[in-house]
């Protein structure tokens, strides 16, 4: 887990969400979900959007906020979050992958991005689930990985083995203690 790697306060308060503000200081009003995607044309990436818009309400009524990490413009993300059904995701733009690599997500090797597991879950969530792929935008070679954060520290986390491993993004943020 990441807790040993003290993230610390320096690093998540250079990660500006696109509402302007620290992630740090905004993981001290609530639990954060915070969502490294793959690359938008990745059937994995999609299946994940299609996955937590779907969870988005049980998390959200937790009291927990739901962050993504990608690797392209704002822009063409907020394209990506309106067609799953997440409009007005909070989300953090990093194409140099700086942030991936400061949370220990590591570029994918072949079996992990193509080996045999990857093809068949590919082949269900692209085809019979009907998620697809698309253009490559962003490093296609970038691993996901998913972090619950809470009062500026990292709680509980979920790294990716295979580029089709399916987070439980409900059991993750359990950890988190939020008042009502």
């Amino acid at each position: 887990m990441v807790e040993e790697k003290k993230l610390g306060e320096e690093l998540l308060s250079r990660m500006n969400l696109n509402t302007g503000e620290a992630l740090f200081d905004f993981s001290f009003r609530q639990p954060v979900l915070l969502v490294f995607l793959r690359h938008f044309g990745c059937t994995f990436c999609r299946e994940a959007l299609s996955d937590i818009s779907g969870q988005r309400q049980e998390i959200e009524a937790q009291g927990s906020r739901i962050v993504f990490v990608h690797m392209t413009t704002d822009d063409i993300a907020e394209r990506y979050f309106n067609r799953y059904g997440l409009e007005g995701a909070i989300h953090i733009s990093d194409p140099e992958c700086k942030y991936y690599a400061a949370f220990g997500l590591v570029k994918g090797n072949f079996t992990q991005l193509f080996g045999l597991s990857s093809w068949i879950r590919g082949f269900s969530a692209g085809v019979m689930a009907g998620h697809g792929v698309g253009p490559q935008l962003g490093d296609g070679f970038q691993m996901p990985g998913v972090f619950v954060i809470q009062d500026g520290e990292v709680k509980n986390s979920f790294i990716h083995k295979l580029a089709s491993d399916r987070p439980d993004y409900l059991g993750l943020m359990k950890c988190c203690d939020v008042e009502e």
